[in-house]
């Protein structure tokens, strides 16, 4: 028999575009009403949110079933009620269903998926074509990029860091979420840092 899942209760904070990965940091501005009252209410409990795209526009999208959950690991209440914070993230989750709520913002009833205990490791050649890639990718955009620093990163750490924040389409973004290892996301980067160009008219990559 298989061994039950362990769930957890998680409220959540569709944002398309944005992307956490366990280990990672992503600062955040929240300014609506409801997820501000989201993040004071997470600050009373265990600090914790989840982090999730949506998969279209309007005032309740449905969302794509993986997302990270985060803790608040530093957080500003500025004086007219917004935050500045920055997430840390813990682990993936997949929603097994949406709960039921009177709070403004949503919540789930979620599974935490399994964390390894150390970073992901690269093969050279993976970490070397990635590095190039990424050289060829900021030099084509006009980004300035410190690469000494850039090379001191670890593996872990230069992989989810580029795919947070480069700038590729929701769909792109869940499919490197979604990766399941370090190398098949790297392969994955490179192949859309290389079909730069073929963008939506707002400046983002997609994969058509």
């Amino acid at each position: 028999m298989s061994e039950a899942r362990t769930t957890t209760r998680l409220s959540v904070f569709p944002l398309a575009g944005a992307l956490l990965f366990p280990r990672m940091h992503l600062p955040l501005h929240l300014f609506e009403p409801r997820y501000r009252a989201m993040i004071s209410d997470a600050l009373a409990r265990d600090r914790r949110i989840g982090m999730i795209q949506p998969r279209g526009d309007g005032a309740h999208p449905t969302l794509f079933k993986i997302g990270c959950v985060g803790k608040i690991a530093q957080f500003e209440a500025l004086d007219d009620g917004r935050y500045n914070v920055v997430l840390e993230g813990l682990s993936l989750f997949r929603i097994v269903r949406e709960l039921n709520v009177t709070t403004a913002f949503r919540q789930v009833e979620a599974e935490l998926l399994p964390v390894s205990a150390e970073p992901e490791i690269l093969s050279g050649a993976s970490r070397s074509s990635l590095e190039s890639e990424s050289r060829r990718f900021a030099d084509s955009q006009g980004y300035a990029v410190d690469w000494d620093s850039v090379a001191r990163l670890d593996d872990e750490s230069l992989v989810n860091g580029v795919a947070q924040i480069a700038p590729f389409d929701v769909a792109a973004k869940q499919a490197l979420l979604e990766s399941p290892t370090l190398e098949d996301r790297a392969e994955m980067l490179v192949q859309l840092m290389q079909f730069f160009g073929r963008h939506d008219g707002e400046d983002s990559v997609t994969l058509q």
